[in-house]
């Protein structure tokens, strides 16, 4: 009997994974260069503090991780969040956790193609952003098409691309800092700053640091292509968080003392005037042609491959019109629900290509909200439903989970709460319809 059998689902996808696979794809989906897209918004938010919001925000995914490896043990599916809310806490959990984590994974390509053709935008100030949205988004969507085992071998070639860069910015940015730049040496500042600490000031820029961290939830939706244990995506989850959280504090500390007493031209293309100054013009290339590369290519990839397998799983359970449950015949992807992520991720490209920091807060919401409810489920499911009596694992990792979560929430940007506020309402009328007119049970038959 196959894995999927006792869910009352058959095995369509292709178990091709490694567990080095399902960390590769995790450490790719959050970019360990990802601050430097947002240093500057970050910067700014956090008065300088930026390893602290990115520290705050390790703890907080940590405990999100261990919720994740928790439900994804209990269920081998490709949902991800949706499928641990539905299962593990409630049918109506399990749509509205579904929605709101779209929100995240539909968002996150187009966000991640404006800040390639920002970066891009000094080098070639001529190229319009329509057209980088158009190629970038035209490559990925093929690659996708064709297969998870393709997906899977360009990762682990961007992945080391991503990794010599880090490592050129590390020597170099160490070598100016103890040769006189910035602060002259490391120190605690970047940490703690008693002049301007305060707990909303740190809840508020770590609600941006966040999304540097977004992406080792997206190893959940591979389950169904991992060809080792029930474990294994719970181990890659924890283990891709906790190495490219390290990468994340110990690139932005070293930055942010290299960066004492700089003006920057605009929030995002702050990491790339710090690269300037620790290493010449030069190093400022490289750093912009690694974030397009790491951004546009291999992230936007991992989030068209993840958000793809959730509008499947949804459109499997009747959630979703179920023509993006269809299967390539030949290459075995859910190519209905790729093709319309690159749609997607087109037309919020242009809207948002001025709105760049809104766009960003709104990413953040969906995914925050989604992790409220993967925790509650954790509690539900292990706890009261299985009388697990892991007082650790499945009470206190979820409850300090859904604190640290809750806080970022109550501290984030009015505008992101609204417009979060708005999709959670479309997503509550579509339910509407989808129960009462289309009467389409919510409950799973297994």
């Amino acid at each position: 009997m196959s894995a999927l059998d006792q869910f009352g689902y058959k095995e369509q996808l292709s178990r091709a994974l490694s567990t080095r696979d399902l960390v590769v794809f995790g450490m790719i989906f959050m970019v360990p260069i990802a601050p430097y897209s947002v240093f500057g918004f970050v910067w700014a938010d956090a008065k300088g503090m930026v390893p602290l919001a990115y520290l705050v925000g390790l703890v907080g995914m940590f405990f999100t991780a261990m919720s994740y490896a928790a439900m994804s043990r209990a269920f081998p599916l490709a949902g991800s969040v949706y499928t641990y809310a539905h299962r593990g806490l409630h049918a109506i959990a399990g749509f509205f956790s579904g929605w709101l984590i779209l929100l995240d994974y539909i968002l996150v390509p187009a966000l991640l193609y404006l800040f390639s053709a920002a970066a891009l935008r000094p080098i070639l100030p001529a190229v319009p952003n329509w057209v980088w949205l158009v190629g970038f988004i035209s490559f990925n969507a093929l690659v996708n098409l064709v297969g998870v085992r393709l997906t899977a071998r360009i990762n682990w070639y961007m992945l080391l691309m991503e990794l010599a860069a880090l490592a050129l910015f590390v020597f170099f940015g160490l070598l100016a800092l103890y040769h006189g730049q910035g602060a002259g040496a490391l120190t605690l500042k970047p940490v703690y700053d008693p002049h301007v600490f305060s707990l909303s000031t740190v809840a508020g820029a770590t609600s941006i640091a966040v999304l540097s961290f977004l992406g080792f939830d997206g190893i959940s939706t591979l389950a169904e292509e991992s060809r080792d244990s029930r474990d294994a995506v719970g181990r890659a989850i924890v283990l891709a968080l906790l190495l490219v959280g390290g990468l994340f504090i110990m690139q932005t500390w070293i930055a942010t003392d290299l960066a004492r007493g700089m003006q920057f031209a605009a929030p995002e293309t702050a990491f790339y005037e710090i690269s300037e100054r620790a290493g010449g013009h030069w190093l400022r290339l490289i750093t912009i042609i690694a974030v397009v590369l790491a951004s546009a290519i291999a992230n936007a990839m991992a989030a068209q491959a993840a958000v793809a397998r959730i509008l499947f799983a949804m459109a499997r359970d009747g959630k979703l019109p179920s023509v993006l449950a269809r299967i390539h015949p030949r290459y075995k992807t859910p190519y209905v629900s790729t093709l319309l992520v690159a749609v997607i991720s087109l037309l919020v490209g242009l809207f948002f290509s001025a709105r760049i920091d809104d766009l960003t807060l709104i990413v953040n919401f969906g995914a925050l909200t989604g992790f409220v409810l993967l925790h509650l489920s954790v509690i539900n499911h292990y706890f009261i439903r299985e009388r697990s009596g892991d007082w650790l694992r499945h009470v206190v990792f979820p409850i300090a989970g859904l604190l640290v979560i809750c806080y970022v929430l109550l501290e984030m940007d009015r505008s992101a709460k609204l417009l979060g506020g708005c999709w959670i309402a479309i997503g509550a009328v579509y339910y509407l319809v989808l129960t009462f007119v289309l009467k389409k049970s919510v409950v799973l038959e297994v």
